[in-house]
């Protein structure tokens, strides 16, 4: 989290509600929703709900990891970033741990199991 601008990096030290785009996998267009990114560690994830049901989001980024990470509110920016998708069991159990706690869930092997799972990866500019 290479970001130079203090504003944004006050911004990114707890998580809150973002926007992202991502690139459609089918349609080529973009593609922007809503969601929450959590700072866990000084790294920078975003999570959903449990599914069954693989997220549109989620398949975009795999097909093109490359989106858009959109600060909004007191601090505004729309930062280039990459897409990590965590499929590792171990790896999805330790930080689903603190998106469970953040989201005052008690059903984490569900959340390992069903939640989309990503990891940020912003990349260094003159932010």
């Amino acid at each position: 989290m290479a970001i130079k601008n203090d504003p944004i990096n006050e911004a990114l030290r707890r998580g809150h509600t973002i926007d992202i785009t991502t690139h459609g996998r089918h349609s080529g267009q973009d593609r922007r929703i809503e969601i929450v990114f959590h700072n866990i560690g000084g790294r920078l994830y975003i999570s959903g709900q449990p599914s069954r049901r693989r997220r549109s989001w989620l398949a975009n980024l795999d097909a093109n990891p490359a989106f858009t990470f959109h600060l909004k509110g007191r601090v505004r920016a729309d930062l280039p970033a990459t897409a990590r998708i965590i499929d590792d069991q171990t790896e999805r159990r330790e930080i689903l741990a603190h998106v469970a706690r953040a989201w005052n869930r008690n059903d984490l092997e569900t959340m390992v199991s069903y939640s989309p799972l990503i990891e940020v990866i912003l990349k260094p500019g003159d932010n």
